[in-house]
């Protein structure tokens, strides 16, 4: 059942991403529910280890509080990462596929795969 359900999961995420609209920086609120392809630079991030969920919030396109745009990694997804991904995208140019969704009026993307971050 594990097997089937991860090929199943692969087949979606790899449809997903595969229709992802490329945007700029300043048209991601008039796609707020879109799936969406972005090429931004990471400023920094935090992993809340004492937070409800664990999860880990990385800072895109400014530092925190002005960054236009979060990444929201759970903790299941953050343990399939080689590295920690606050201090590993910290600087980096990256690309990222997702949903962007609104969280407390603020942007976010919610990072359910690794593969939806990408290095430049």
């Amino acid at each position: 059942m594990n097997k089937i359900y991860l090929l199943l999961s692969g087949i979606i995420l790899s449809a997903s991403v595969m229709a992802q609209t490329t945007i700029k920086q300043d048209e991601m609120s008039s796609h707020i529910g879109d799936s969406v392809k972005i090429c931004m630079k990471i400023f920094g991030g935090i992993y809340l280890d004492r937070s409800k969920g664990t999860p880990t919030l990385l800072n895109v396109g400014d530092s925190y509080p002005r960054n236009p745009l979060t990444l929201f990694i759970g903790e299941d997804t953050r343990q399939t990462f080689a590295e920690k991904p606050e201090e590993f995208f910290k600087g980096k140019d990256v690309c990222i596929t997702g949903k962007l969704e609104l969280y407390k009026e603020k942007i976010q993307i919610r990072i359910a795969s690794k593969e939806q971050i990408v290095l430049q």
